[in-house]
């Protein structure tokens, strides 16, 4: 049988039958390597896989199917395993929240290049915006314009206000989406906000550490009324790519490898070269510094772990 996983919580998962639609409790039958990564989860949400029933009714997943892409990062600080947050993705949500808690333009960029690389469209979406004063809105559309100028899509978000949510919904429909972002960011409201009855738990922020409590601690898949799916991810503090040539990294970048194109030397790495058309830009002021600035650090974990195998 055929089947998707639509939800995981490390040694159990839900698999959905694609011809009956009945959901199933599954457990893995033999050793799944797709990727040459070492994974925590062999399985993700999102996963197409193949199964066999037991008289128990319990699923033995038996196979994978190849994903299309996957979005994945690493476990612990500089740790050679990784952890796959969803797989075969059409559209990737990422929360943003200027405050309550803030969330780093650092955190913002490692998701964007990681979405570079396996080939997923993200939107950003500036959550929150009820909570604001004006002086942070119009933070919040500085930042905007800075990133759609690089080309992202982006849009202001509140569950309270529904601001937007109707745009969001024509944005995600008939798609698989996964919304990714900090503990306390509104992912699980968002959720609810845009399709009533789901009721996904929600908790407050810390007041002592503005900072959110972990109310999703497992991916799973729900489905909407007006066509396609969500996935649910658990809020994350860190994310760090995996198994990225320091290479690569500029490609992961648009407007740093579009402007790389005019560097002197064809194989520039943008770090101190002479005439190097990147820098340049970094200087006027044309590419964000604090973009370059995570391009910097992830040539260095990247260097950090070459050195490491």
């Amino acid at each position: 049988m055929k089947g998707l996983i639509t939800k995981s919580t490390g040694s159990w998962y839900q698999v959905l039958a694609l011809d009956t639609k009945i959901t199933y409790e599954a457990r893995i039958r033999g050793k799944f390597k797709l990727i040459k990564t070492r994974l925590t989860n062999p399985l993700a949400v999102g996963d197409f896989v193949e199964f066999q029933l037991e008289a128990d009714q319990v699923a033995w997943i038996t196979k994978i199917e190849n994903r299309k892409n996957y979005l994945i990062r690493k476990s612990v600080n500089l740790s050679k395993e990784a952890h796959i947050i969803a797989s075969n993705v059409d559209i990737a949500c990422f929360i943003f929240t200027l405050q309550f808690p803030e969330t780093s333009l650092g955190f913002l960029d490692r998701f964007l290049a990681c979405c570079e690389a396996y080939n997923i469209q993200p939107i950003i979406l500036f959550n929150k915006t009820d909570l604001l004063t004006k002086d942070a809105l119009d933070l919040v559309d500085e930042i905007r314009s800075d990133y759609e100028k690089i080309g992202y899509k982006t849009l202001k978000t509140s569950s309270i206000t529904k601001e937007n949510l109707d745009l969001l919904q024509q944005e995600i429909s008939d798609k698989v989406a996964v919304f990714f972002g900090h503990s306390g960011c509104g992912k699980s409201t968002l959720v609810n906000a845009l399709q009533e009855g789901l009721n996904l738990k929600t908790s407050a922020i810390s007041e002592v550490h503005l900072k959110g409590k972990h109310t999703t601690t497992f991916a799973q898949m729900f489905f909407w009324d007006f066509g396609g799916s969500v996935i649910d991810t658990p809020g994350v503090r860190e994310f760090a790519m995996i198994d990225v040539d320091k290479y690569e990294i500029q490609h992961y970048f648009p407007e740093i490898f579009e402007t790389g194109r005019n560097c002197k030397f064809h194989n520039c790495m943008h770090l101190n070269e002479p005439k190097c058309a990147v820098l340049q830009k970094v200087e006027l002021g044309e590419i964000l510094e604090s973009r370059y600035n995570t391009y910097l650090k992830l040539m260095e974990e990247a260097e950090e772990l070459e050195s490491g195998k």
